[in-house]
């Protein structure tokens, strides 16, 4: 087929081979990983993360409890920084915008037929409406994967851009779901797509249903990103999510991202963590002793 879409993907000189991938993941974490595990990747990773609850049993209550955790965060810790967003379900939005205190947390809020980006499109742009106008300032949506596969570039394009015109001034972070694509020639693909759509975050996974993150994906991921940057000059940031537990995953992806893409995108404008274990196992870590703040 050969369309503006699968043309501008084709273009791309990512590499394709999934054993290539995993050689060079590999590599990278055998030549650097153990020089990030430190104190101060440590601190930098807790400020990366997006502290999330997306749960059926949320509700107004919890969810306040929820933030008022990230509150008490910065009475009790004023030495380090706090996590970098609250994500939660889009109806909380005007929750957390309520209760949060914090200034330097963001809103993030999950929309768009989240975790299957399963309904109709009017839904989808009045969800993600809805939740910028309660206080959101980003916004994860899920790329059409059922359009994807069926090799409707088209139609997933024409999607997220338009989601990202509902975002008005919010950041969109455009969640891949990596694992139901598998091969690193889907991930590019995926990647190709969302950023000429407008996504200024590329994340793996939605950690509903496929599997989550994997450190191959994110290699891939910030290939293309790197590529997209040194054709069109724009930053676009990523995200881990999807089983990412532990202080060791932390730095794995850190360290992919560092080698990849160098020291600008060490920042949480352009490097997030999806979360919701890691945060009390980064503390433990940085504070030497186990620690069940979260």
């Amino acid at each position: 087929m050969s369309d503006k879409y699968h043309d501008t993907v084709a273009a791309s000189s990512v590499t394709t081979d999934d054993g290539q991938v995993k050689a060079a993941v590999e590599k990278i974490l055998a030549e650097h990983k153990q020089e990030n595990m430190n104190q101060d990747v440590y601190r930098f990773l807790f400020n990366t993360i997006d502290l999330t609850t997306l749960n059926s049993t949320d509700s107004n209550q919890s969810v306040a409890a929820f933030v008022e955790r990230v509150n008490a965060f910065d009475e009790e810790y004023p030495q380090l920084k706090n996590v970098a967003a609250i994500c939660v379900y889009p109806n909380f939005a005007e929750i957390v915008r309520t209760v949060l205190d914090v200034s330097d947390v963001d809103i993030a809020c999950v929309s768009g037929g989240f975790p299957s980006s399963q309904t109709f499109v009017e839904v989808k742009l009045a969800e993600t409406a809805l939740a910028v106008a309660g206080g959101a300032d980003e916004i994860d949506i899920v790329l059409n994967v059922g359009n994807f596969l069926d090799g409707d570039y088209e139609a997933v394009c024409d999607e997220i851009s338009e989601l990202k015109d509902s975002c008005r001034g919010a950041t969109l972070k455009v969640i891949l779901e990596t694992g139901a694509l598998k091969t690193a020639a889907g991930i590019r693909a995926a990647s190709v797509l969302a950023m000429y759509s407008g996504a200024d975050f590329l994340k793996t996974s939605t950690g509903k249903g496929y599997p989550g993150a994997s450190l191959e994906a994110a290699y891939v991921m910030a290939q293309c990103i790197k590529e997209y940057y040194e054709k069109n000059g724009r930053m676009i940031g990523f995200k881990a999510a999807g089983g990412v537990a532990t202080t060791e995953d932390a730095v794995a992806y850190y360290t992919i991202i560092k080698e990849v893409l160098g020291e600008a995108w060490l920042t949480n404008d352009y490097f997030r963590l999806g979360a919701s274990r890691l945060a009390n196992n980064l503390l433990s870590d940085i504070l030497g002793e186990e620690t069940k703040f979260f």
